[in-house]
C-alpha cells in the first residue's frame, strides 16, 4: 500500500527527510483503505520507517489490534540526492530523481532488489498468507514494472499504463496486490492494482 496525501505546504520534495506527516486527507485515505482491509485475515503489518507510513500503517492495525506494526528499512523511500529542493525541480525532470546519479544515491535497480528481499522474506515466514507493506510510490512503481517483465527505466515512472494499471503512478493510499501461486522465489506474482475510495 502507498502512504495516504502529506501534508507539504512548501512543496518540498521530501524523500527522506523526517517529519512529514499525513495531512487531513491523507489520514482519511489511511483510515478508508484499512475500513477496506477490515475484514481480511492479516497475518502482519509492515511499514517503511518514515513518519507517512507509519501513520499509515497505524490506520491499518487500529482494524487488526491483534497485529504489531513492525518496520522494514527495505521499504524505506527512495534514497535521492533531491531530497529538500523544490517539487517543481523535480517536476520538471518528469519526477526522474535517477538519471545522471551516482552511488550512494539508488537507482531502479537498487530499489527492486531491496524490495524482493523484503518480498522473499515475507513468502518464507508468511507463505499463503496476507500481508500489507505500506511503503513509497517510487517503490511501488518499479516493483509493479518488474512484475510485469517490463524495464524499470525512470521513463515509465509516471506512465504505468504500460503495465495495465488505471493510475499514472500509484495514487495515495492504494493497494498494489502481489498473489504468489507457487513456492518458487523465482515466481513472477500476478497484480491486482486498487485505488482508495477516499482518494479521488
Amino acid at each position: 500500500m502507498r502512504h495516504g496525501r502529506v501534508h507539504n505546504p512548501e512543496k518540498i520534495f521530501y524523500g527522506r527527510l523526517p517529519g512529514f506527516a499525513l495531512s487531513s486527507k491523507g489520514l482519511r485515505e489511511a483510515r478508508c483503505a484499512a475500513q477496506t482491509l477490515s475484514h481480511e485475515p492479516l497475518a502482519a503489518v509492515y511499514t517503511s520507517p518514515l513518519l507517512r507510513a507509519r501513520q499509515t500503517a497505524s490506520a491499518i492495525q487500529a482494524c487488526h489490534k491483534h497485529l504489531r506494526i513492525r518496520t522494514s528499512t527495505l521499504l524505506n523511500e527512495v534514497y535521492s540526492p533531491y531530497e529538500g529542493l523544490p517539487t517543481n525541480v523535480v517536476d520538471a525532470l518528469g519526477g526522474d530523481v535517477y538519471s545522471g546519479t551516482a552511488p550512494p544515491y539508488e537507482q531502479p535497480q537498487d530499489i527492486i532488489r531491496r524490495v524482493q528481499k523484503f518480498v522473499r522474506r515475507i513468502r518464507k515466514h508468511f507463505a499463503g498468507r496476507q500481508v500489507v507493506a505500506v511503503t513509497h510510490g517510487d517503490v511501488i512503481t518499479f516493483m509493479l514494472l518488474w512484475a510485469n517483465d517490463l524495464p524499470a527505466k525512470p521513463k515509465y515512472k509516471r506512465n504505468l499504463s504500460v503495465a495495465g494499471l488505471s493510475d499514472r503512478y500509484p495514487a495515495t493510499a492504494s493497494m498494489s496486490t502481489l498473489v504468489y501461486r507457487t513456492s518458487s522465489m523465482d515466481e513472477q506474482p500476478l497484480i491486482f492494482y486498487k485505488r482508495s475510495d477516499c482518494s479521488q
